[in-house]
């Protein structure tokens, strides 16, 4: 018997389909973020000049992207070595202009034919893609976007975010699958500010308008996201979290919730909101990262709160369709397709985990105030052999088991990426 049938056995002896696991996790889509490879930089603006608009990447480790191609080229890699099915998640910044298109155009008149050569990208591989408008890191951000009382900065932004709809679509027909946009801005004050409701107020009739624009809402998911603060932005976000909410909530139809396990107070989980919010909505959006202390996009790991996620997630029956996940960190300070790989296959680790859980086992305990006895078991469920499963279902993936991918991507950096200085 080999170390995976004994592992199978266990689990099997708590009620749990092994097979059925793997297999659900294996049609599940995780939408890996283009911005990891080069920090977030884009090909619409100069890429020396720092980010802004509440956006702060940290490190210079060697070996950017600094081109669509090599973007791609490290993109490949990544899909290589990480299990499941993936989605690609770009930000509108990361438009290719060239001369078949017309070159260069300014964010309030991108179209569909700036990101053709990411549906060709897509339509090769597989993959679907979801797309988020950039309101940040430009010339007319004052700092505001969508909230700004500057009426010819706010037409501008909105005129973006119109055309993000637009490009949504495109993204959702030709790849066949829904297309999650995400709208999120940095509006807010460094300062107490002396009018809390006015930007909020022109932040909601902006957002009225974008959402004017026509789409199918089966093709396209608008989305709204809230924050905390950021930087520079410390002491109001026009954006928080009961803003963005209700915003979702009286525009059924139209939009849905995104949440950002990094976009809230330190003690708070979005692992208990995620079955809050399914209580009212259909289905919700997730950026998946692991904040430190605040929204400081560190590389997801296995811990608790990733693993609490995914079992709220599996518990929802958020798997089958309600719960749509997207990765969204970018550390500069270590090798960036290594960064991508680890977090990608953590939130994969975490998800097998979740629907190798006698779930309902568990909930009838609960229901019945067995509470000695779920503790117990919740307890020894850490210490089965979930690493040979894990390995399995890698194989069945044809991706490399743990131990076996390092390798590929230092030598990649060596070969590839430290030639890009």
């Amino acid at each position: 018997m080999t170390l995976y049938q004994q592992a199978k056995t266990k689990y099997e002896a708590l009620g749990v389909d092994v097979e059925a696991a793997m297999s659900k996790l294996q049609s599940a889509p995780v939408a890996l973020h283009c911005w990891q490879g080069d920090d977030v930089r884009g090909f619409d603006t100069d890429p020396t000049k720092p980010l802004t608009g509440g956006i702060q990447t940290t490190g210079n480790y060697p070996g950017r992207a600094r081109t669509p191609e090599e973007l791609m080229a490290d993109i490949d890699l990544v899909l290589k070595l990480c299990p499941g099915t993936k989605k690609m998640n770009l930000h509108a910044s990361y438009a290719i202009f060239d001369e078949e298109n017309g070159g260069w155009v300014d964010r309030d008149k991108l179209e569909p034919k700036h990101f053709k050569k990411w549906v060709d990208f897509c339509k090769e591989r597989g993959l679907g893609c979801d797309f988020n408008p950039t309101f940040f890191s430009h010339p007319k951000c004052d700092p505001l976007t969508l909230a700004s009382p500057n009426e010819e900065t706010r037409r501008f932004w909105i005129d973006h975010g119109k055309a993000c709809i637009r490009i949504s679509q495109y993204l959702a027909e030709e790849l066949g699958q829904p297309c999650i946009m995400n709208i999120w801005t940095g509006d807010g004050f460094k300062d107490i500010p002396a009018d809390r409701m006015g930007p909020r107020m022109r932040y909601k009739e902006a957002m009225d308008e974008i959402l004017s624009e026509p789409f199918d809402f089966d093709k396209v998911k608008p989305c709204v996201e809230s924050k905390v603060f950021g930087i520079g932005v410390e002491a109001y976000t026009v954006g928080s979290a009961e803003y963005a909410l209700l915003y979702a909530a009286l525009n059924a139809g139209k939009c849905i919730p995104l949440m950002d396990n990094g976009h809230y107070h330190p003690t708070e989980v979005v692992s208990d909101k995620i079955p809050a919010l399914l209580s009212f909505f259909p289905e919700l959006a997730l950026h998946i990262t692991r904040p430190i202390r605040w929204d400081s996009d560190h590389v997801v790991l296995l811990d608790d709160e990733t693993k609490e996620i995914c079992k709220e997630i599996v518990r929802c029956g958020g798997l089958e369709g309600r719960v749509h996940m997207a990765l969204d960190y970018f550390d500069a300070s270590i090798n960036r397709v290594s960064a991508w790989v680890t977090g990608f296959r953590n939130v994969q680790k975490a998800l097998l985990m979740a629907l190798l859980t006698p779930n309902e086992q568990l909930k009838t305990l609960q229901d019945t105030d067995q509470f000695t006895e779920l503790m117990v078991r919740q307890e020894e469920m850490k210490t089965l052999p979930f690493g040979e499963i894990w390995n399995e279902y890698c194989r069945r993936c044809g991706a490399p088991e743990d131990g076996a991918w390092f390798a590929t991507v230092q030598q990649y950096e060596k070969d590839v990426q430290q030639a890009r200085g």
